[in-house]
């Protein structure tokens, strides 16, 4: 159940402008961060969200200051992260802003988060427990006055009967219906309404007519079907919160691994215990087999097994030893090792993925949008109707005050905008998480609604098609090897340094290096003058042309000696393109590689379409060109030629060994060699898309058939609210389809 978006408000906004220093609470302005591009950033908590529609209430007011670049609060965590120009005292009034719509706010803490969860589950199994035991009592002197009448029963014993239901039902309602009235006050307080306005004011009036009636002898008491209607919508309440809770499992998970303390090494060898968010860079922290590595950082001592699958999605372990990197929430296995902390908890992987997650599924998605503008028109659309349902049963269809006012509390009821709230958010929590847990990072909000739509897939050769981890065939005697090896040592070019590690022993000393653009390295190795890089550099121009990479060596006074790599396919390669095909996509290579490289690897995946020699620029013209005829292309590349493809495509994917350029124009990363995770994510995609638009078409056939139902007075209250309950967590139970589904 969620508090619907009202439209803008004005007294909101000029409360910003107020100075915060006379309201706000002092010391948040010590939070805020800055980032490369001098903007202030930070990330606070806020409570009381529930649903679409309060996410849209509160960026909503933030995005409408013009100083206010982004702000974007996240379903799954509460973590509201707010990124503005000027003066970083601002964000006091920011924060006053928020609390006036009645919501708490918090200097971020995932332990606050779990520790308010627990809070709200306790309150409302308390509040649920005392309006189940007040209606089966109320019940049970219910069946007296529901089966004889006043005058078999007698007036006086039906009298104390009503007053014995009012001494029940009024303090249970008063107590139960707390969840309800707290929040419907502090929105009323602020000059707002939210979903728990009608409700309370539902409960209200049906306590005050059956308490009217009570008084004056009447027939129309209604104590025991007000505390019903309570017990009902707090069953449905309860279990849509426990529904959110779960589908948050997968965030909450990732931001418990950031909690918590770590074994630091101090100077004198003693080990203290230090809370994992105060880790500085360069700390020496030990890590015993079984725990968990707070940060990232490199391995200064000993020799272990680690677990990597929430950073590559691979199962099988994989041995780490001194010197090798390793990154937060990854498991050590099998022996202690100690670590020097290479970045700080906020600034690790594991907080980029939590941070990748948040933004994807706060979707701005088409259907996001159209959630939004029907939850602002909620609040006047519902008390409109409702009162036009008292007033033309009363006046027009000729029904007492109170059987008019019966039908208006249920139209009250009914209406709801819950369903269609959650019906992308839910969904987009679910698959982000499942996504997460195979290694594939959704970075984009609407990156999933995008991908569902593709017809064509471009990808890239090396790095993507391939592992882009090339190795040396055929190696050579050792010492032309050795003098090879310790002139490649001197480049970061991937055929020189797949060449050093084809070597093991010492390299000779390599003196006036020089690097040749374009062409390749030379330097002066043990009094011989040694040049390697292309075949038209340093190569013999005669020899026969070859379809595998190649590297030429030229020793002074030895004939040119060619070095052959092979850059392996990715295992599942073919199988991805082949699936692809399956699902009617088309599948293009783009590639600056050499058209005989890349035909021999287009054949081997069975790619028919191949563009090789490809520069950045021609690469950009081939994907307008068919973007020009309609196609929505899905661009798979890992390289700093693929960025401008990456980023104008209809979306995009990079492998986790892409660079950073790459990672960052790419709308989703997926770790590990597995290729076919690329398809794997299409299919969620569209699986995602299916459910968003069933949960639209089921939360609209609910309002069109429940609001007329009741119009026309043939819904009980009691009816209205388990199917306002329902309707919500229909549209949720539709969603974990998709964490069920492989």
């Amino acid at each position: 159940m969620g508090q619907p978006a009202l439209s803008d408000q004005p007294q909101l906004h000029g409360a910003l402008e107020n100075d915060a220093s006379n309201h706000a609470p002092s010391g948040y302005a010590t939070l805020v961060e800055t980032t490369p591009e001098g903007l202030n950033t930070i990330s606070i908590l806020v409570s009381g969200v529930h649903c679409a529609a309060c996410i849209q209430k509160i960026e909503g007011t933030l995005n409408h200051q013009p100083e206010i670049s982004e702000a974007r609060l996240n379903f799954t965590t509460g973590r509201l992260a707010i990124t503005w120009s000027g003066a970083s005292s601002n964000i006091e009034r920011y924060i006053k802003s928020i609390e006036d719509m009645g919501y708490p706010v918090n200097p971020y803490d995932p332990n606050i988060r779990a520790e308010e969860t627990k809070a709200e589950e306790r309150f409302l199994l308390l509040c649920l427990g005392v309006a189940g035991f007040a209606m089966g009592n109320i019940m049970l002197l219910s069946v007296g006055l529901w089966t004889t009448t006043g005058e078999t029963m007698g007036l006086a014993t039906r009298e104390m009967l009503h007053w014995v239901a009012a001494a029940i039902a009024l303090p249970t309602i008063l107590f139960s219906g707390r969840p309800f009235f707290r929040s419907a006050l502090k929105a009323l307080s602020t000059g707002h309404a939210n979903m728990d306005v009608p409700i309370s004011l539902a409960l209200v009036l049906a306590s005050a007519m059956s308490l009217l009636e009570t008084m004056h002898h009447g027939e129309h008491v209604y104590f025991d079907s007000a505390v019903m209607l309570m017990f009902f919508l707090l069953i449905g309440r309860y279990l849509d919160f426990r529904a959110r809770q779960q589908a948050r499992n997968s965030a909450t998970d990732l931001l418990a691994l950031q909690t918590g303390f770590a074994n630091v090494i101090e100077k004198n060898g003693q080990i203290r215990k230090i809370l994992i968010s105060d880790l500085k860079e360069g700390q020496h922290v030990r890590i015993a087999a079984g725990e968990k590595f707070p940060t990232d950082g490199q391995i200064t001592e000993g020799r272990s097994e680690i677990d990597t699958s929430l950073i590559t999605g691979e199962t099988l372990p994989r041995t780490i030893e001194t010197g090798g990197n390793v990154f937060a929430g990854t498991l050590n296995m099998s022996a202690s090792l100690t670590m020097r902390v290479s970045a700080i908890a906020k600034d690790s992987l594991l907080s980029d993925i939590i941070k990748l997650m948040e933004e994807a599924e706060q979707s701005k998605a088409r259907y996001v949008r159209l959630a939004d503008r029907a939850a602002r028109l909620y609040t006047p659309v519902v008390h409109t109707l409702a009162a036009l349902a008292f007033c033309g049963w009363f006046f027009i269809g000729g029904l007492d005050w109170q059987s008019a006012l019966m039908i208006a509390i249920t139209v009250l009821i009914i209406t709801c905008p819950c369903a269609l709230g959650l019906a992308v958010p839910v969904v987009q929590v679910l698959a982000t998480g499942k996504l997460m847990k195979n290694g594939i990072l959704v970075k984009s909000g609407d990156a999933l609604e995008r991908l569902s739509e593709i017809d064509t897939v471009l990808l890239d050769k090396t790095g993507t098609l391939t592992l882009g981890r090339p190795t040396l065939e055929n190696p050579p005697d050792g010492q032309t090897l050795r003098l090879a090896a310790s002139l490649a040592a001197h480049s970061s070019h991937p055929l020189s340094k797949a060449l050093v590690q084809s070597y093991e022993g010492p390299l000779a000393k390599a003196e006036n290096i020089k690097e040749r653009a374009g062409q390749g390295l030379e330097a002066d190795i043990e009094g011989r003058h040694i040049r390697m890089g292309s075949r038209a550099w340093c190569g013999d121009k005669n020899a026969a042309q070859s379809d595998t990479l190649e590297l030429w060596l030229d020793i002074e006074g030895q004939t040119p000696r060619l070095f052959t790599f092979t850059d392996h396919l990715r295992e599942d390669a073919a199988a991805t393109i082949t699936a692809f095909k399956n699902a009617k996509i088309d599948t293009i290579m783009l590639t600056g590689d050499r058209a005989s490289v890349a035909q021999n690897v287009a054949n081997q995946c069975g790619i028919g379409s191949v563009y090789a020699e490809q520069t950045p620029p021609q690469k950009y013209a081939h994907m307008q060109s068919l973007k020009d005829q309609g196609r929505k292309l899905l661009m798979i590349g890992d390289g700093l030629n693929d960025a401008p493809v990456l980023t104008g495509a209809h979306v995009s994917i990079a492998p986790g060994t892409a660079i950073d350029m790459a990672q960052n124009a790419a709308d989703i990363i997926f770790m590990g060699d597995r290729l076919i995770l690329a398809y794997e994510t299409f299919k969620t995609a569209q699986f995602n898309q299916k459910l968003v638009k069933q949960n639209f078409a089921l939360a609209v056939l609910y309002n069109i058939i429940a609001v007329p139902l009741a119009l026309a007075g043939l819904v009980t209250p009691l009816v209205a609210a388990i199917a306002m309950s329902g309707s919500s967590l229909i549209v949720i139970a539709n969603s974990f389809r998709l964490k069920v589904t492989k």
